[in-house]
């Protein structure tokens, strides 16, 4: 095959695999036997200023709106799907299919992303516009080496092995072509290589990234915070790791009332770690509305047993913060018209919500897995403690790392309901398949497909339009 005949078909997958524009491609001279000219695409302080805020603007994304909930919490007994959508489903019944159109989507967006990422760490070193400084050049990157740490932290908990894309992918001639090739055609990953990308790319990363009293930027905060759950997360955890990153936040306390965390009159806050901004422009937070409200039936609908966990802890404050009840004229299996719930921690429609990516009780609940693990019990109920406290709950004790792990299970339940984690502290801890298939309706009866719940399912299928674009993809057991 001629090489301009080979890099012809080079880019029509990448453009189907990275949902990269098309204009980084095709505004190009024509093709010729040299191949796609390769040029830097930023030239200016200008054009990585844009770039950046492509980065960030991402958050306002399909991805980041709607799916990142539904993932966490409507695959778990914290929700039910809600809604009408065939595809949530699949999700929320463990039946998903690999032409689940959700997947598929997550996926475009999660490589899309990082590809975005990619175009700051490839390309920023090489402006010359004395405007961008060598500093803020290195702040840039590691910005995006956070952001990029965290796609992929999502993609390897979804899916496990993963394709690794480190090069945005500008031009090709004959010089470059299998290295093209190895990004626009890649295999998959393991597990390991994945998390050890994602732990260079972060540690790497700290240095030069943001103070952490910028919230809503990926910041050094952030990116110790992140590691410390990804050192939790990674196959043959690293205890010690946890809980040295863990405490290396600084500049954080949680409020002193929960429900200041979510009332819009405290973004910003000192709980915060990093948060998406829904109020000054930087993206509009369209998806409370996806959520909350009483003009159609919505997605992530609290679960019978959540409510149930929440009432039986004695949990009001939280409660009241999480689900919010209302009459709507229509009904179903699991809830009757005159008193349904929404999740009402995404309460303002007016597109200036803001939520939170990490805040410290989460970061305080992992330090008492940590400690757990590390049979530290004493340690391990204090961190608890600290959280309770706050919501007005009595503390408690621990005797054994079961009885530990259980608990820390059920604060981070209660505390961080509808905020999408959920799932991946099932998966974590080793506790999906026992709790998911043991999940109940409001009559104390085991839900029929509950009895979906298996280990192949507690990873996505391949996307099948990504595997009959790629041929090096393998796919999932069980799909």
């Amino acid at each position: 095959m001629k090489i301009n005949k080979a890099i012809y078909y080079l880019f029509g997958a990448s453009v189907l695999l990275t949902t990269v524009s098309c204009n980084d491609f095709l505004d190009t001279e024509p093709i010729t036997e040299e191949g796609i000219p390769i040029e830097n695409p930023l030239k200016t302080a200008d054009d990585a200023n844009k770039r950046m805020n492509t980065i960030y603007a991402a958050f306002g994304n399909e991805y980041w709106q709607l799916d990142y909930f539904m993932n966490g919490d409507s695959q778990t007994d914290i929700s039910y799907a809600g809604a009408d959508n065939i595809q949530n489903f699949q999700q929320d019944e463990y039946r998903i299919i690999a032409t689940n159109a959700n997947v598929s989507r997550d996926w475009r967006y999660l490589y899309g992303f990082i590809n975005d990422c990619n175009m700051i760490l490839n390309y920023v070193d090489e402006i010359s516009d004395p405007a961008l400084t060598a500093a803020r050049k290195s702040e840039m990157k590691s910005e995006a080496a956070i952001l990029r740490a965290l796609y992929y932290f999502h993609a390897v908990q979804l899916w496990g092995d993963i394709p690794l894309v480190t090069k945005a992918v500008i031009g090709v001639n004959s010089g470059n072509f299998d290295e093209v090739y190895s990004q626009v055609y890649p295999a998959r990953k393991t597990v390991k290589e994945a998390y050890d990308l994602i732990i260079a790319d972060l540690e790497g990363a700290i240095a030069n990234a943001p103070s952490g009293i910028q919230k809503y930027r990926a910041n050094k905060n952030f990116a110790y915070g992140l590691l410390a759950k990804v050192y939790a997360s990674k196959p043959n955890p690293d205890w010690t790791k946890v809980k040295q990153y863990a405490s290396n936040i600084s500049g954080v306390n949680l409020l002193p009332v929960y429900d200041q965390l979510f009332d819009g009159t405290h973004e910003a806050n000192a709980e915060s770690i990093f948060e998406v901004d829904g109020n000054a422009g930087t993206v509009w937070a369209w998806g409370s509305s996806m959520f909350y409200g009483t003009d159609w039936k919505k997605f992530n609908v609290p679960s019978n047993d959540l409510v149930k966990a929440f009432n039986d802890a004695g949990d009001t404050q939280r409660l009241n913060s999480s689900v919010k009840f209302s009459p709507v004229s229509w009904s179903d299996k699991y809830w009757t018209s005159n008193n349904y719930p929404f999740m009402y921690k995404m309460r303002k429609t007016d597109g200036t919500q803001n939520f939170y990516i990490l805040r410290y009780a989460d970061i305080l609940l992992l330090q008492a897995e940590a400690a757990v693990r590390s049979g530290d019990y004493t340690g391990a109920a204090g961190f608890i403690n600290q959280v309770r406290s706050r919501a007005g709950l009595s503390p408690v004790a621990i005797s054994s790392e079961t009885d530990g792990i259980q608990k820390v299970l059920q604060e981070r339940k209660l505390e961080l309901a509808f905020e999408g984690q959920r799932w991946f502290d099932l998966k974590r801890t080793g506790t999906a398949v026992a709790i998911l298939s043991q999940q109940k309706d409001g009559n104390g009866v085991i839900l029929p497909y509950a009895a979906n719940v298996n280990q192949n399912r507690l990873l996505w299928p391949i996307p099948q339009g990504q595997r009959d674009n790629n041929q090096n993809l393998t796919q999932n057991s069980g799909y």
